[in-house]
Parts: structure tokens; sequence; C-alpha cells
């Protein structure tokens, strides 16, 4: 089995293993570590014990040729949309972020190029109106694992044949940045809302409130009077709870996390920031 380095985390930033690697050392499997997956190491040892077919999902590295050649059947990788859909690192995130009814699982033959090679199967799965990124990626991987384990039955067998993508179709799903993050509350109430969702549990989405950074976690469309003519985008409006005009109506703040702060209600938060009249997120 082939995975990541630890990775620094947690309050200590200790290096801790993958979930992945704690689950195969359980079950005693072999473990690679490469650093980079163009390593001469890691091509060698594949070559020693030269699989017929190998399974990537969510790995992080484009695959180099050499280390694709290594393979007879190739590489089968489990793909989080509906390709040629969203190729790329965030494909969950930017597909509840843009809104969609409908993403789903494609199967498919790794090549040199990102996420562009021909498809073995497909599952459609609707997107719940209230879903977040990180509840969609858990329906996803239980839907995934049992179809790349019958997809990769029937491809081995030689019974099923891969279907090129269509390059003129695609779309992409780059890694989200800060930048991505950031809320723009000139926007419209659904398109934040979306953004809120698409980035919920990681990175997720964020602005902030007299120069200090809030993260973002549950967000609701909200009712009530609002002047749209003269209020400022980002303003906090009066009442209990922690209510903030958007570009075409308002939003609730559900449930938010001030910088060095545990999460709470944003009733919670703004009892505690008492704004202004007039105040705004930035």
């Amino acid at each position: 089995m082939i995975t990541n380095p630890d990775r620094p985390s947690g309050r200590g930033m200790e290096p801790r293993p993958s979930p992945v690697k704690v689950r195969a050392e359980a079950a005693g499997i072999e473990i690679l570590q490469p650093e980079r997956a163009r390593s001469p190491e890691l091509l060698g040892r594949v070559l020693q014990i030269a699989p017929d077919v190998a399974v990537v999902v969510a790995y992080g590295s484009i695959l180099p040729k050499d280390l694709l050649d290594a393979v007879p059947r190739g590489f089968v990788n489990v793909h989080f949309s509906l390709l040629p859909e969203y190729r790329g690192a965030a494909p969950v995130q930017r597909a509840v972020m843009d809104g969609k009814a409908e993403t789903g699982v494609s199967i498919m033959v790794l090549t040199e190029g990102m996420d562009e090679g021909p498809v073995l199967a497909v599952a459609r799965v609707p997107i719940e109106g209230a879903e977040t990124a990180g509840e969609l990626g858990e329906r996803l991987a239980a839907i995934g694992g049992p179809l790349a384990v019958e997809t990769l039955t029937s491809f081995t067998s030689g019974d099923l044949d891969p279907v090129p993508q269509d390059d003129d179709l695609a779309t992409y799903a780059p890694k989200i940045t800060s930048d991505d993050a950031r809320v723009d509350w000139g926007r419209r109430a659904l398109e934040i809302r979306n953004l809120v969702r698409g980035l919920n549990p990681a990175p997720g989405a964020w602005t902030t409130f007299r120069g200090e950074r809030v993260k973002l976690h549950v967000v609701s469309f909200a009712d009530g009077a609002t002047d749209l003519d003269s209020e400022t985008p980002g303003t906090i409006l009066s009442g209990d709870e922690l209510v903030v005009r958007t570009g075409d109506g308002m939003l609730r703040l559900d449930e938010v996390q001030p910088a060095g702060k545990k999460r709470m209600d944003g009733s919670e938060m703004k009892r505690g920031m008492r704004p202004a009249a007039g105040e705004t997120f930035k």
C-alpha cells in the first residue's frame, strides 16, 4: 500500500499517519511512503511487486509515465465527480460551491494528464440542499468503494472496455486557496451559503470582523427588513441573532468560530462582540 508521508497535525503539530496507513498497519499490509511519486525507490518496489493492476484514491499527485507503465493493466482511479466535469484536486468542494444538484463517482484508468483517462464506470449521486462537502464526501466514499471493487473485477477479466472522455466538455476543480474561501458579502445569499457548505469542514469559509478572521461553519437564509439600497453588504443587522446583509438579501450566521476560539452559535458571538449600528464584516 502506498500513501503520503506522515504530516504534522493537531495542537502539537506532531507527524501523524493517515487513516489509511493506520488501517493498513492493523491489517499487516506493507506500507510505502515516498516523498514524491517520481521516487526511483517507489518505481523499483512496484516493479518488484509486479501487480497486474493498481487502485488510486485521492493520492494527490500525478503519477509519472514510467510508474504508470510499470503496471500492465494500469492504475484504476476513484474520482468524485461525473467526468469530464471537475477534473482536479477539489471536485466535491467545487460542486457544492457551484450549487450543483448532482455529482457522482467515476472509475477511470489513469493517464499522464490530470484526470483525463478513459472511464470504466459511473454512479450518479444527487446533492442534498443543505449538504456540506464533508457530508457529501462521506456518501461518495461509501458508494465509490463497492463500485471500485465491482469495476476492477470486470476490468481485469476483460469484460469492461474503457470509454474515452470528451475533452471538449471538461471542467476543472483546482485546489482551494485562501482567497477562494474568503466571503464576498456583495455576492448573492445563495452563492455565499453554497461557499460555506462547500468549504465545510475544511478549509472553511472566512471573513473578518474588526480585523480578526472569523470562520463560518453554518449559515442559513434569514427573513426581516433591510434597506438593500442604503446598507453596505456585510452589515450586521440589529436583533439577537447574527444576521448579515448580502448582495441580495440576508444570511443568518448559525455557527461561527472567531480566531483563537471554539466554535459557537452566531448569537453567542454577537453578544460577546456587541457590534455598533452599521458595523460590518469585511
